[in-house]
């Protein structure tokens, strides 16, 4: 489904990973580029129940099984930005090989960012100009995996807040082939077109809905909050 409506749209797809068993998918990545991505991809984020009768059942019984769907922004570059105010620069004495001049002139720097605690010092060049290069760059490597590790934590917070525990008690959507119905439960939409849905074409018509509901929904939080009374001065 997403596939074709990707084509559709004319963005480009690629698939990241992919974990199967079988001819069955047990979790795929795909990573989708294109204008207004994730603006539009954003509403399908959840659980996406699907209803039907596999060609193996022979009692005409109708399974339930579930996908989960997380879309996510792509992560931006991390930007590491140090003020020179934050930082603590010691000098001293460097110790070890190097000779006379390198045991008898405060040449070795330690650099401490304050905000995070973070402590380098570096001595293996006998200028303190070139120590405090090099200890700048360690701590601007220390500072980049110290964020980059931040943005992973939270990008994996907003993936589970997203998808939820995987419950069927969570759909957001359902696709009843029986009845060629597909119903979001967030807006209590419904329409009958799953081949519509699934070549990706009727698709759009249930994101419209969805950015329709919320555009509301901003609109009415905007008004409630225009409601609220200014405290007394």
């Amino acid at each position: 489904m997403y596939e074709k409506y990707a084509q559709l749209r004319k963005w480009k797809l690629e698939t990241m990973s992919m974990d199967s068993e079988g001819d069955k998918i047990k979790e795929i990545v795909l990573k989708v580029s294109g204008r207004g991505v994730f603006g539009v991809l954003m509403f399908e984020s959840g659980v996406h129940r699907v209803q039907r009768v596999p060609a193996t059942e022979t009692e005409g019984r109708v399974h339930t099984s579930t996908a989960t769907v997380a879309v996510l922004p792509h992560a931006a570059n991390v930007n590491i930005v140090i003020k020179e105010s934050d930082l603590r620069i010691d000098v001293f004495r460097a110790s070890g090989k190097g000779g006379q001049h390198v045991n008898t002139t405060d040449s070795a720097v330690r650099i401490t960012h304050i905000p995070t605690g973070i402590s380098v010092e570096n001595q293996q060049e006998r200028s303190q100009i070139q120590n405090r290069e090099r200890a700048m760059q360690v701590l601007r490597a220390r500072m980049y995996e110290r964020e980059r590790s931040r943005l992973d934590l939270e990008r994996r917070a907003s993936r589970n807040k997203l998808i939820g525990s995987g419950d069927r008690s969570e759909k957001c959507r359902t696709y009843n082939y029986a009845q060629n119905r597909v119903t979001d439960h967030r807006i209590n939409f419904s329409m009958f077109n799953i081949e519509g849905m699934m070549n990706g074409t009727a698709l759009q018509i249930v994101i419209d809905q969805l950015r329709i509901q919320h555009d509301l929904d901003e609109l009415a939080s905007m008004d409630n909050f225009d409601d609220i009374s200014p405290p007394n001065q």
